[in-house]
Formats: C-alpha cells, sequence, structure tokens
C-alpha cells in the first residue's frame, strides 16, 4: 500500500472538485510554498512538490479517472517516472507555472530549488504517428507479431537533422549567446522577480544557420517510408493503446522523435465469446445426450476439445476447461479459462413416431422435476436474471 498522502486531501478539495476548483487550490498552495518565498525550507520545498504532483493528476482527466479507479497503485502501468516514483519529474513541476502564474508575471529561473533552474528553451519534439490493428482471439491468446509499413520524418542523412549544410553551417546566436535563453528582470507584488523565456531569434536553439541544407532545406527531417514489427503481447484488450517509443516523426532540428501509438481493435469471433480473460462458449445439447450422457466436443482457439457430459445434465450447467482462456496483463500472466455453459435443445417438430415415444413417458415419475431438483437448476441460472 502507497504511503503518499491522498492527493485530494493534498490539494484540500473535495472528490467531486471542478478542474477550476482544484486549480485554483493548486494555486493558492504553490504560492505559500514555492521556494522563492521560502528559502532553505526543506518542508515547503517537500509540500510545493507533492502539491505539484497531486495537481499533474488532478488536472488530467485521463489520470484523475485511473487515480480515482485505482489510487496511487495507478492501475498495470502507473504514470510513469518521476521523483521518488511519483507522477511529475521537476522540469514537469515548473512546466505547470507557464499558465499558472502567468497573472503574477512568472516565476522563472525556479532559484528557490538550490541555484538558478534557467534552462533552454524545452526539447523539441516530433509529433506522434497513429495506427490501428486489428486482432483476432487467438493473437489475444497467444500474442502476435505484425509487421506495417510507415511513412515518417527522419532525420535528414545529409545535415545530421541539424538543418545546416554539412551539418557545420552556423553560428552562436548573438541575442541569447548561444544559452536559447533571455532574461528580464521585473516587480511583482512578492518582490523583484526574474524570468527567463526563449530566445526570439534562434527559438531556443541557441544557434542560427548561416546557410541551410539543401537536401531538406533547413528542415532538418526528410520523409522515409520504414518497416515496422508491432509485438502484440498476450491479453491486450479492444480499446488498448500500445506505444512504440521513438517511432514516430522525427523532431525539426533535432530533439526527441515522436512514438508510435498502435490502437488495437478486437475483432469478435464467430463461436467464442471473451468474458475479461474466460472465454465462454454456448454449448446447445441435444436432448438424448442431456438424458443420457456421452462425449461432445467444443471448440476452442486452437482447434477443438472432447469433453464429457455427465447424465442428467441440466440446462444452465457451466463446465471449464481450465487455463484455456486469455492471459492476464495485470496478472503476472494467469490465464483464464473457457466456460462451455450448457443449454438443452428441445424440439420443435416430432414426427408421429417420435411423439408417440415421448408420450410414453409423459407420466413418468423420473421425467418430472421435483422441488429438490427446481431449486438446484434454478440457482445455477441465477446470474443470467440478476
Amino acid at each position: 500500500m502507497s504511503d503518499k498522502r491522498d492527493y485530494y486531501e493534498v490539494l484540500g478539495v473535495a472528490k467531486t472538485a471542478s478542474a477550476d476548483e482544484i486549480k485554483k487550490a493548486y494555486r493558492k498552495l504553490a504560492i505559500k510554498y514555492h521556494p522563492d518565498r521560502n528559502p532553505g525550507d526543506k518542508e515547503a520545498e517537500e509540500k510545493f512538490k507533492e502539491a505539484a504532483e497531486a495537481y499533474d493528476v488532478l488536472s488530467n482527466p485521463d489520470k484523475r479517472a485511473r487515480y480515482d479507479q485505482f489510487g496511487h497503485n495507478m492501475g498495470p502501468q502507473g504514470f510513469g517516472g518521476g521523483y521518488s516514483g511519483g507522477g511529475m519529474s521537476m522540469e514537469d513541476i515548473f512546466s505547470h507555472f507557464g499558465d499558472i502564474f502567468e497573472d503574477l508575471g512568472g516565476f522563472g529561473g525556479f532559484s528557490g530549488f538550490g541555484g538558478n533552474r534557467a534552462r533552454r528553451g524545452a526539447t523539441p519534439r516530433g509529433s506522434d504517428l497513429r495506427i490501428n490493428v486489428k486482432v483476432t482471439l487467438k493473437d489475444v491468446v497467444h500474442g502476435v507479431t505484425k509487421k506495417f509499413k510507415i511513412n515518417h520524418l527522419v532525420a535528414c542523412a545529409e545535415c545530421h537533422g541539424t538543418g545546416a549544410k554539412g551539418g557545420n553551417s552556423y553560428k552562436t546566436c548573438a541575442t541569447c549567446h548561444g544559452t536559447g535563453m533571455v532574461t528580464r528582470v521585473q516587480q511583482t507584488f512578492l518582490g523583484q522577480m526574474q524570468t527567463q523565456s526563449v530566445c526570439p531569434d534562434c527559438h531556443g536553439e541557441g544557434k542560427i544557420i548561416t546557410e541551410p541544407c539543401g537536401h531538406c532545406h533547413g528542415e532538418g527531417v526528410e520523409r522515409k517510408e520504414e518497416i515496422v514489427e508491432v509485438n502484440i503481447p498476450a491479453g491486450v484488450s479492444d480499446g488498448m493503446t500500445l506505444k512504440m517509443n521513438g517511432k514516430g516523426n522525427a523532431a525539426r532540428r533535432g530533439g526527441v522523435s515522436g512514438d508510435l501509438l498502435i490502437y488495437v481493435t478486437e475483432e469478435r469471433d464467430a463461436e467464442l465469446i471473451r468474458d475479461g480473460n474466460d472465454i465462454t462458449y454456448n454449448l446447445m445439447l441435444d436432448f438424448p445426450t442431456a438424458v443420457l450422457g456421452g462425449k461432445v466436443e467444443v471448440p476452442t482457439v486452437d482447434g477443438r476439445a472432447r469433453i464429457t457430459i455427465e447424465p442428467g445434465t441440466q440446462s444452465g450447467k457451466i463446465l471449464r476447461l481450465r487455463g484455456k482462456g486469455i492471459p492476464s496483463l495485470e496478472r503476472g500472466g494467469t490465464v483464464g479459462d473457457e466456460l462451455v455453459n450448457v443449454m438443452i435443445y428441445t424440439p420443435e417438430h416430432l414426427t408421429p413416431e417420435e411423439r408417440a415415444a415421448v408420450e410414453k413417458l409423459r407420466d413418468s415419475h423420473n421425467v418430472k422435476p421435483t422441488e429438490d431438483a427446481k431449486t438446484r437448476i434454478f440457482s445455477r441460472l441465477r446470474h443470467i436474471f440478476d
């Protein structure tokens, strides 16, 4: 169990709080505990980080929904990295203040965390690519590798992604002296504050191209077709999104490539029905086999299985084929079962001879259900009505 405080408790809001209420609560705490107002105060620093982490989760609808469902465990995939295993890095925390403190003139520099935090403009990142993949029930059970042809942006081979001819036709930006940032000082109600912003001349790159690459025209990227192999793990479900890091579009003039997002669509099987990690098959059993017992075949993901029907089998009985279901992504590969749901077919059309045979049984004591039999049979069928 996590020893973290509840995020709603951290921000001092109710679980039904609106996005605006969450933002206001965070703003209040951030101003109160900001290091520039509490220099050297480690407790204030921790509260500042705790509030920022809570805001990162609760201000994001998807993360908030997962947090409400799983708590700090956050489900099978969590929220990724961050300090102390939390949901944010320090860089993520600082990024929040671009809009939160815009009306205060900014807290640029963040000097309260052990010295000047001034940094260059955020590393450019290429856009993500999205593809859809259809999987069968067999693919879901065993996993599958699929190949796709993608057309995406990659770093220019001629200038190595710099956008400059030969990869070196550029000079240091005279405005920011290569830092990629410009600094300004202004007076706020908290005192004199130093803020930094991306250099308007080099756009945070710290250098100016003197002669652009003729191959990519200074963009640093070119379009290329590539075959990628996507490994679909066993246990995926419809609507799930998988990610291949760095297989999206390359960023203009260097930086980090985007990701390839794979949207999974599960195709409906003609006979088998998925129910979580179990597979259900509805077996329509003929009356004589239900009465006398026998052997029948049922479909499985990998073919057919022969099962035994005990004499006197009733509708609603469930036969379990253990380990014939779907592996779980959340429970360490635990495999579900195939559940065979037995229903008895009552003949709808009889020949005179067949009707006469049934008539002979009408008054037989053994073909009429006892009260005990009714109770047992209906108890098996309760799940249908519930």
